[in-house]
């Protein structure tokens, strides 16, 4: 028997990670703990850099939006997840899960979008020293950041919209934690051709463009890096981009590890599982990060404090 057409759906059942009533508790401390330290994490990286004038620079000014972004991205999902844990449902409308969409793939691209300008600002620092005053303005990074925000906010809105179109069945369990795009298409009893196709589209316009200028980015920087004869010029080289290359490594490693992984593919559980790794741990590392690698970010925050 073939499952029943409802064009006019009013909720979906977010599965979660267990259905054990005894994990619950402990799901929902070890959330709650994860997403303030983010929280917390994220806001004093903002006000260190913006209450410090000597880091009015263009990569402490992506590095605050980063921050910025990374907040966003981990409200847009884990505060819908703990009330339902506290409230012993798994229910989300269906209005609730296309906004939840929308703002998840806005903000995953703003991140997406910021680690590439980044790795742009440690190039020009490093291969061009000389011109990075002129090259890095202000204007030209406010066109950067202004341009990020119109293209993720199309895409995430294209996406959004795109799910509308669909009509779906009486199975509407996600095992997700969240309304993950894929997780909601493969549910719909309508042609979805179309969706897939501006999926793969995205993903490479994206995903693969900002990839592939972040690769060519850290070749000429550790190229540079190798033909600086003193240990010390090498080092203090490498230190400029450190941190932002663990944040790049964590964000990218996690991702393909969800999404590449074998076994993620086949049990969407599992996918559900690995995918805390960047849409809660990476965000919630990142402060952490740049706070404990960075000279700079340590004085801001003992003056933020003092």
């Amino acid at each position: 028997m073939e499952p029943e057409n409802l064009t006019h759906i009013t909720e979906f059942i977010l599965l979660g990670f267990s259905a054990e009533a005894d994990l619950q508790p402990l799901l929902f401390g070890l959330f709650l703990s994860m997403y303030l330290v983010t929280f917390t994490g994220n806001l004093l990286i903002i006000l260190a850099i913006t209450t410090d004038s000597h880091l009015h620079t263009p990569m402490y000014f992506f590095l605050s939006n980063l921050s910025f972004a990374d907040i966003c991205f981990t409200s847009t999902t884990i505060p819908k997840m703990l009330m339902n844990i506290q409230m012993q449902t798994k229910v989300i409308t269906y209005e609730d899960c296309i906004t939840q969409m929308f703002f998840f793939m806005l903000f995953v691209g703003l991140d997406n979008f910021l680690l590439t300008m980044m790795a742009y600002d440690c190039f020009v620092a490093i291969c061009h020293p000389l011109h990075y005053t002129v090259i890095m303005n202000p204007r030209f990074c406010g066109v950067l950041l202004l341009a990020t925000w119109l293209l993720t906010l199309l895409d995430a809105l294209l996406q959004s919209l795109m799910v509308l179109r669909l009509s779906f069945c009486t199975e509407l369990e996600i095992s997700h934690f969240f309304c993950e795009l894929n997780q909601v298409i493969q549910l719909a009893c309508s042609d979805t051709f179309l969706n897939d196709f501006v999926i793969y589209l995205a993903i490479g316009l994206f995903g693969a463009v900002p990839l592939t200028g972040i690769l060519f980015s850290y070749t000429k920087i550790v190229s540079s890096i190798l033909r600086i004869s003193s240990a010390k010029g090498k080092y203090k080289a490498f230190s400029t981009c450190g941190s932002h290359l663990s944040m790049v490594s964590l964000f990218y490693g996690t991702s393909f590890g969800v999404y590449l992984s074998p076994t993620a593919i086949e049990n969407s559980r599992a996918s559900a599982i690995a995918s805390v790794m960047y849409t809660v741990a990476t965000p919630m590392l990142n402060p952490f990060i740049y706070s404990l690698r960075n000279k700079d970010i340590k004085q801001a925050l003992r003056k933020l404090f003092s």
